[in-house]
Parts: structure tokens; C-alpha cells; sequence
């Protein structure tokens, strides 16, 4: 039985390479072309997309943004919050290997080395123990309760890999254009044989195109999904009159606003800085591009996540905008009458026209306080850039640690470094939330950061095409896709 499943795989991937498109659902992903290709656990997000694809975790995030079953068929978490027990699905990988809870527990701790000094691994920091219990059982221990654990596991950087095997959804091809994945049978995906299954699925091509070759192709029916949009480049998405209505924008929580990148001259007093932060007309910014539901933020932890005793509000909350560029005026003449020079501040954005719009209400607040602002072509030559990332999962935690000393050496704060390890060890919810509080608090002090609010999302899908669904992470798994038939 098992030959006549990689009989029909290898089947799959010689579709992969032979060029035709029947049942092919095409996908755009506005990203670089190497994108697509990475390795290692460094990734953006079209790798991350691929990727999960093909390395399934012991749990994986589907279109609607929730936590499924992946390599664990089921799991329980112990009354404590601080350990979580896994059940492996008991299926052989393509070349025979069977997946054994010690192979499971084996791939993740060597994912665990492998993610030192990144974000993602700082995000990981609570877990102290992984074992293998039985032949099917893995228990991953934690220092201290984490209520979003299992969304971090679902991160596509902590698949099984075993070997040069992986345990997946789909086979990758390579075809004359992108990248071909071909959907696994379900029996080398751990579940019972479906009889008629390969009449219900299709193939993926996923290509890695800029914003305008997306956009055009979807508007002339060449592509039937445009992953990977931002504010820099939405614009282009309400072109062509096959466009309209199909623009889906996700409530995306995460990072975007301005780092000081060179806190020197004007921008090396924090009062100053923090001055530009008070000029900002946030929902104005926003105007142009007439998003609905958009949350502007003063802050780097969204009010709304903070889990603090002690609910944070926003900044200003009290001062109308014309009273905080009022004094946001003044200290901006105070710096000029001190230096003699004239405050000027020189932006990155990355090109596109969402980007122009951007600068333009940037360049207009901050002309509203007296700072002249022009634009840098790129991020080496330049006082302030875009910071736009969306989170993994919805904790301060996240927040934080983007801004560890160890990930970022300029925006970063040992204080605030400090505040969120004693959060790793606290001992009780209200004591982690308020050490965390405090170290977003310690953060905002240094104003190295000049928060806008969410980032924005967004992506074109075709009429009929199934299994895409918006969602806060701006997740949207390839293997779903390929059930769908357009």
C-alpha cells in the first residue's frame, strides 16, 4: 500500500515540473524571489508560508487563524497551565521513518538551538523541559504559565524536521515558474485513507512577484490569490474591474510605527523625540486609504492586550492634538534657539504608493511643529524607518522582546530587558503582567520608538476560491487552498 501512495506522489511531482496548469491554483506573493526559497529559521513571510507547508509542528494555524491538530492528534495542559502533553499521530514519514515521540522531542530541541538570538527564541524562553514520556507522548515543560503557547508552537520555524525528511502537508516541486506544492494523501499525513481523495485536490504554484506584477495579473485572471500586501503598497490593489470587491484586508495586530535609528542632533534629546510622537494626527495618516476599523496606538503593547491590574491608557489621552503639538512646538524651538540649527529629520519607507501617502501626512505633521522632514532612499542613510511587523501571537511578551537588546541594539533598553526576564519567573499571573507593564513603560520612556498603530494587510482572492479566510495574523495556509476547486 505504502508504494502505491508514493507512486502517487512521485505522480504529483512530476506534475510539478511538467508545466500544466489544469486544477493548478496560482498564488502571488509580493515578496522577493529568494523569499521563497529560504532556510534555516530565519524567515519572512512568503518562506514562512512555504514552509508550513512542507514541515507541519505539532500543532499548525489554519485559515481562520486558529490552533489544529498537526503531528499531535490531541494534547492536554496539566491544571497548573505549565506543561503541555502532546499525543503524536503515529504515521510513517515518505521514505519509511516512522515518527516516534523521542524523533519529535529530538527535531524540536534542535529547533530550540537553532532559534538562539531571534525573536522567536526569546518567545520561547519559557520552556524549560522537553521529553518524550512513551513512544507516542511528548510533554514540553514551562517555568511559568503561558495561555498563548500553543499558537507560538505553531509557528512555521518549529516543524518536525527528521533527516532530510520532513513531516508534511505537501511535496514541494520546483516548476518552470514558482514553486509547485503537490498536497501529501492523507495516510503520509497520519490520517485513514480517503478513497477518491486525489479527486477533491489540486496543485499550488506560488510565485514571488512585486507589487504591480501582482496586482495586473490578478486584474487579468492569471493569478487567483495575492498574498502578502501592506500599506506601502494598497493602492494597487483597487485597480482593474476584476479587482473590486475582492480585496480582503486583515485585522492585523502587531508593529508600525517609526525606530530612530540615529538618535543624534535633534533626535538625541528624548524630549524631542517624544515631541514627534505628540505631532502625530494618527487617524489622519490613515485618511487616504479609507480602512475601516484601523486602530491607531500610542503605545507599543496594544491597550486592549495589556493584562496589567492596572489598565495603561493611551499617551496624551487628555490633550487634544492641537495642544500636543502646542507643546511639542515649543520644545522644538527651544532645541533651535539652543543649537542654531534648523530641525530637520530624514525618513525610509519602502517604495510604493502607499509609502508616498504615508510620508506626505509625516512630512505635513511634523512641518505642524516645526521639523522639516525629506525622504531617504534608503535605510543607511536615514534618521527614522518604518517598523511594520505583524505578531505571532497576543502577548506583551511579543511586543517586548522585538525590542530585546540582543535582537535590536538601538531601540533596545537593558531595564527594560531586565523588567521582562523577572516576568519569565513571576509567580503569579498579576505579578508577570505588571513586571511587563513596566518594562513597555521603561520602553516608551526612551520614545526610540514613535508608535502609529496596527499594521496593515492585505490580499486579493478570487471569487470561488475556497479555504481562504482573514485573520489577526495574517496567516493564510497554502495547503487549504489546494482542496478547492475554482
Amino acid at each position: 500500500m505504502r508504494l502505491s501512495f508514493l507512486a502517487f506522489f512521485l505522480v504529483l511531482l512530476a506534475a510539478c515540473g511538467s508545466g500544466t496548469d489544469d486544477g493548478v491554483v496560482e498564488v502571488a506573493f509580493i515578496a522577493d524571489p529568494g523569499e521563497l526559497d529560504a532556510d534555516g529559521v530565519r524567515l519572512d513571510p512568503a518562506g514562512q508560508h512555504v514552509r508550513a507547508a512542507i514541515s507541519m509542528g505539532l500543532v499548525r494555524i489554519d485559515p481562520r487563524g486558529e490552533v489544529v491538530p498537526g503531528v499531535a492528534e490531541r494534547w492536554i495542559v496539566t491544571d497548573d497551565g505549565a506543561s503541555y502533553i502532546f499525543r503524536i499521530n503515529e504515521f510513517d514519514l515518505r521514505d519509511g521513518t516512522p515518527l516516534t515521540a523521542q524523533a519529535v522531542r529530538n527535531a524540536l530541541q534542535q529547533r530550540f538551538r537553532q532559534l538562539r538570538g531571534t525573536s522567536l527564541g526569546l518567545d520561547l524562553a519559557k520552556v524549560r523541559d522537553i521529553r518524550a514520556m512513551t513512544g507516542r507522548v511528548v510533554e514540553i515543560r514551562l517555568t511559568s504559565p503561558m495561555p498563548d503557547f500553543l499558537r507560538l508552537l505553531a509557528q512555521p520555524e518549529l516543524g518536525i524536521d527528521i533527516g532530510d525528511q520532513s513531516a508534511a502537508l505537501m511535496a514541494r516541486g520546483v516548476g518552470d515558474d514558482g514553486v509547485m506544492l503537490a498536497p501529501l494523501p492523507p495516510q503520509l499525513r497520519g490520517l485513514p485513507e480517503q478513497p477518491g481523495w486525489e479527486d477533491t485536490v489540486g496543485e499550488v504554484r506560488i510565485r514571488a512577484v512585486n507589487a504591480e506584477q501582482a496586482t495586473e495579473g490578478f486584474s487579468q485572471g492569471d493569478f487567483d490569490a495575492v498574498l502578502g500586501g501592506r500599506l506601502a503598497n494598497l493602492p494597487l490593489a483597487s485597480t482593474g474591474p476584476l479587482s473590486r470587491g475582492n480585496v480582503r484586508l486583515d485585522a492585523a495586530i502587531g508593529l508600525f510605527g517609526l525606530d530612530v535609528l540615529k538618535p543624534a542632533g535633534f533626535l538625541g534629546v528624548t524630549a524631542n523625540r517624544e515631541a514627534l510622537a505628540m505631532a502625530l494626527d494618527r487617524q489622519g495618516l490613515m485618511q487616504p486609504f479609507n480602512i475601516g476599523g484601523w486602530f491607531p496606538s500610542t503605545r507599543i503593547v496594544p491597550v486592549e492586550l495589556s493584562s496589567s491590574g492596572g489598565l495603561p491608557v493611551e499617551r496624551w489621552v487628555i490633550q487634544s492634538i492641537e495642544e500636543r503639538r502646542s507643546e511639542a512646538r515649543q520644545r522644538v524651538a527651544q532645541w533651535r534657539a539652543a543649537s542654531g540649527q534648523e530641525p530637520r529629520v530624514r525618513i525610509y519607507l519602502p517604495p510604493g504608493p502607499g509609502s508616498d501617502l504615508l510620508f506626505d501626512g509625516l512630512a505635513e505633521d511634523f512641518a505642524a511643529i516645526g521639523v522639516s522632514t525629506t525622504r531617504s532612499e534608503t535605510v543607511g542613510n536615514t534618521d527614522l524607518a518604518l517598523r511594520d511587523r505583524v505578531a505571532r501571537y497576543p502577548s506583551p511578551r511579543w511586543f517586548l522582546n522585538q525590542f530585546n537588546c540582543t535582537i535590536d541594539k538601538t531601540q533596545c533598553s537593558e531595564d527594560a530587558d531586565y523588567l521582562v526576564s523577572l516576568a519569565l519567573d513571576a509567580r503569579d499571573p498579576a505579578e508577570e503582567a505588571s513586571y511587563l507593564l513596566e518594562a513597555e513603560n521603561t520602553l516608551l520612556a526612551a520614545n526610540l520608538y514613535i508608535p502609529i498603530g496596527a499594521p496593515i494587510r492585505w490580499s486579493m482572492v478570487r471569487a470561488g476560491l475556497e479555504g481562504f479566510s482573514e485573520n489577526p495574523w495574517n496567516v493564510h495556509p497554502l495547503f487549504p487552498l489546494s482542496r478547492a476547486p475554482i
